[in-house]
């Protein structure tokens, strides 16, 4: 099977195409997943002429971390629009693109394996570079062009399925939290002829504590009187292990939820000793060190809730487990704390250095939130959104699976 692949190296070739004119001022970056992002860099006074261009199929990577992140950064521009990336990186376009596809191309460098093999491949600095001449003579096997659309085509209904999957997702968190704003903050939620409470004279009192007005009958709580909690445990990384119960970082922490694909696992007799750091479907997490505003990836304050597929996972440090005390309540106090003045409250309250900064758990559960008195009916709508998500998330794993089981596949194909 060997004998049917071929030298990366003679189907690529090099591009130094700069910036000298100063064409476009979009710069970009690219992350481990293989993606391309806003840089944030600061390239203030910096002279943009040298930066490279990259223009539609043409490749970028970045070979100077390769062995300490055991992935090698490179992507493929999907777009007309010409951008710049730092000098630094290579960029490079495939010779012939009626023998080798780039599509099919940048779905081997998303291989598991290829990054594998990419580290196997890096030199003994230490932080792991990759050499070009060594990335060159990597190989891959190469079929006809035609089974390459094939294999690119089925790839991309996968993909764009979970694409699909994704806005939806977002379009109900979205519808969530609209509907969260109107009943709880404009207090317009159905009166008992169905209509706006505020709007159509619904009784409202004023509150000392918020200095404004509620409605009638609800009350004003400390977020720490609705929760009990519990902050993760510092694991260690040589208790580790290939498989058994996934515990969670701060890093697998999506905007919204948590990326189970990447994790670390401990033996399951061990896991059973720190039960007390158990997370359950729609528990809500909020991280408690972290960056500050500026690098929103991983900012203190941030919060998610768990889904189904990190149910009886573990949670580590720098992170707390909220549960609300009447099951009911948990999704509302999820959108409450998914809205920009809770995020705003938090940060107000951290402190430490310009690189990390870290808030206490006092800070974070003294927020106050306004609270309704007949709650069920209320938060019928917001666990009926939530449930269509969990299921968007959880086929989302499943064609995830199917995607890297497709990719692992490639290393079998013959001409």
């Amino acid at each position: 099977m060997k004998s049917s692949y071929r030298r990366l190296g003679d189907y690529i070739r090099e591009v130094k195409v700069r910036n000298t004119e100063l064409k476009t001022e979009k710069l970009l970056g690219i992350n481990i997943d293989k993606f391309f992002m806003p840089s944030v860099a600061n390239v203030i006074g910096t002279d943009m002429s040298v930066y490279k261009i990259v223009k539609r199929n043409q490749f970028a990577c970045n070979r100077m971390h390769v062995g300490r992140d055991y992935r090698l950064p490179v992507s493929m521009s999907k777009t007309d629009e010409e951008f710049m990336v730092s000098p630094a990186y290579d960029v490079f376009e495939i010779i012939n693109t009626q023998i080798l596809s780039p599509e099919y191309l940048m779905m081997w460098f998303s291989r598991r394996e290829f990054d594998r093999n990419a580290w196997f491949y890096t030199d003994a600095d230490v932080r792991g570079g990759l050499h070009w001449k060594a990335f060159c003579d990597m190989q891959l096997p190469i079929p006809s062009l035609t089974k390459q659309c094939e294999i690119v085509k089925e790839y991309n209904v996968i993909q764009n399925r979970i694409d699909l999957n994704q806005q939806l997702i977002k379009k109900l968190e979205e519808t969530a939290q609209a509907i969260y704003k109107q009943w709880f903050v404009d207090f317009e939620f159905p009166d008992e002829n169905g209509k706006p409470y505020k709007s159509n004279g619904g009784e409202m009192v004023f509150n000392y504590e918020l200095e404004k007005e509620i409605p009638k009958g609800w009350e004003v709580n400390l977020l720490g009187d609705l929760i009990s909690y519990k902050k993760g445990f510092a694991f260690k990384s040589e208790n580790y292990k290939q498989s058994g119960i996934p515990v969670f970082r701060v890093s697998d922490f999506t905007d919204r939820s948590i990326d189970v694909t990447k994790n670390y696992y401990l033996d399951e007799l061990m896991a059973t000793q720190l039960i007390q750091y158990e997370l359950k479907t729609n528990d809500i997490i909020i991280t408690t060190v972290g960056s500050w505003p500026d690098n929103p990836a991983s900012i203190v304050g941030k919060v998610i809730i768990v889904p189904e597929l990190a149910n009886n996972g573990l949670l580590n440090q720098n992170a707390v487990r909220l549960r609300a005390k009447k099951i009911i309540e948990q999704l509302f106090v999820y959108y409450r704390l998914k809205s920009k003045d809770y995020s705003e409250f938090v940060i107000s309250g951290a402190q430490g250095s310009a690189n990390q900064a870290s808030v206490t758990l006092e800070h974070i559960f003294s927020f106050k939130i306004v609270v309704p008195d007949k709650r069920c009916d209320l938060f019928l709508a917001l666990n009926k959104i939530n449930d269509n998500i969990l299921k968007m998330d959880a086929e989302n794993f499943y064609l995830l699976n199917m995607s890297n089981l497709l990719l692992s596949k490639l290393a079998t194909l013959e001409n």
